[in-house]
């Protein structure tokens, strides 16, 4: 078999999860005459790590499962080896966090649920920042990828998107006959060859093709919807276009401006942090923005903004049990699907164990069985954080009644204690 038809049938033998113009790039590109390449290639690592020991994995070119001398062709990158090197990164012990350099228009749809899966198990396992930055294409696939992580930074010229999937068939019969080539296929199995590139594509071929594309992206909307708390409507509304820069954040698929340089320097911040402060800066559980708001999909709350005592969530104290707080939180319908119900509780208890590393307590079970949503319980978490921080804060400052230092809750709180007196 020649090297053109290799890179054929590897290219439309299979659903892609890729931007349609690297598709009509890579299709070209294997119309030329292709010299195998040697597969003994030199791996390092598969990542560097910056003087704050922050690791920084790239993720560049085409995704595909399995690596050959088409990987080197095309400077694709494997799906295994993205997974060694985060894997590799996160339990480096010289290593605090993770910052995936994504310049990918996606790839092959074999091999990329199972590395989104095992990075949002990664990340809720280690316990270390992971983190992304679309630099300058996050697509398709690479958007799924992209999607595992924490936060997501998108360049002020980068993409983000494209969430779709597509198949392609190339019809090379009228080919064959200009050549005087005349295919017969012997076969048992009325579906055997079906969508051979030597005929055109029948119908029931087309109807299957068509519904597996289908069945792959609503997985793939699945996906990317639980990742960025979006619901699958919402991810489907964006029909697969691709969003540039600051129109990626609106979109609800990124979540800053910047380059890679920008999130190491936000990380090593991050991560200087004292840990109740540290918590309420990461997309994990709520988005923050440079602003100092934080912002989910459906709504934008300043966090600086003063909380009224009427409102603000009780504090939490070290010599306090920590209170459930599911209790305001809204049951939301789980999917009678099963695989969807699996990943949600897994959602769950990935959240459980976070705030159980930050000190509250989250009785998992019981948030599954009421139906909380995932990104309401770290909302829940979260508001639980703040409040705690609030308190700590109040007694470390200790300002002077009256002064302009003084919490707005000590101040509202010494206002109605005179107001009763009198």
């Amino acid at each position: 078999m020649t090297s053109l038809q290799t890179a054929l049938i590897r290219l439309t033998s299979r659903p892609l999860a890729i931007a349609p113009r690297a598709l009509e790039t890579l299709l070209a590109a294997s119309r030329v005459a292709l010299v195998p390449q040697s597969s003994e290639t030199t791996r390092g690592r598969g990542y560097a790590v910056s003087d704050a020991g922050i690791a920084v994995v790239p993720v560049l070119g085409p995704l595909v499962a399995r690596g050959d001398w088409l990987t080197e062709l095309f400077g694709a990158s494997v799906y295994g080896a993205v997974e060694e090197a985060v894997e590799a990164a996160l339990a480096d012990p010289s290593v605090r966090g993770v910052v995936m350099e994504i310049d990918s228009p996606g790839g092959e749809v074999a091999g990329m649920f199972d590395l989104a899966d095992r990075l949002t198990s990664l990340r809720g396992s280690v316990g270390k920042p992971l983190w992304a930055v679309a630099s300058e294409s996050a697509t398709s696939a690479a958007y799924a990828i992209a999607s595992t992580a924490e936060r997501i930074y998108v360049t002020r010229t980068g993409e983000v998107g494209s969430i779709g999937v597509v198949a392609a068939h190339v019809d090379q019969s009228g080919a064959d006959a200009k050549a005087g080539l005349a295919w017969t296929f012997i076969h048992a199995g009325a579906r055997k060859v079906d969508g051979n590139p030597h005929e055109p594509l029948s119908d029931p071929a087309r109807a299957a093709i068509k519904a597996d594309v289908d069945a792959l992206y609503g997985e793939l909307v699945g996906l990317v919807a639980r990742n960025r708390n979006l619901t699958p409507e919402a991810v489907r509304a964006t029909e697969a276009a691709i969003y540039r820069g600051r129109a990626g954040i609106s979109a609800g698929l990124a979540d800053r401006i910047g380059t890679v340089e920008t999130a190491l320097a936000d990380m090593t911040t991050t991560l200087a942090a004292p840990p109740s402060r540290r918590s309420a800066t990461t997309r994990d559980p709520i988005a923050a923005c440079r602003d100092g708001t934080r912002q989910t999909p459906s709504r934008r709350v300043t966090m600086t903004h003063p909380v009224e005592p009427d409102d603000a969530p009780t504090a939490q104290t070290q010599d306090q049990p920590p209170q459930e707080t599911q209790e305001a939180i809204p049951p939301v319908t789980t999917a009678p699907d099963d695989a969807a119900a699996r990943a949600a509780a897994a959602e769950i208890a990935e959240v459980a164990a976070q705030a159980a590393r930050l000190g509250v307590t989250v009785d998992a079970a019981d948030a599954i069985r009421r139906g909380i949503a995932a990104h309401a319980l770290r909302r829940s978490v979260l508001d639980t954080l703040t409040s705690r921080a609030e308190a700590s804060a109040v007694i470390a400052a200790a300002p002077k009644p009256g002064s302009a230092d003084e919490s707005p809750i000590v101040r509202r709180a010494r206002e109605r204690a005179a107001a009763a007196r009198s």
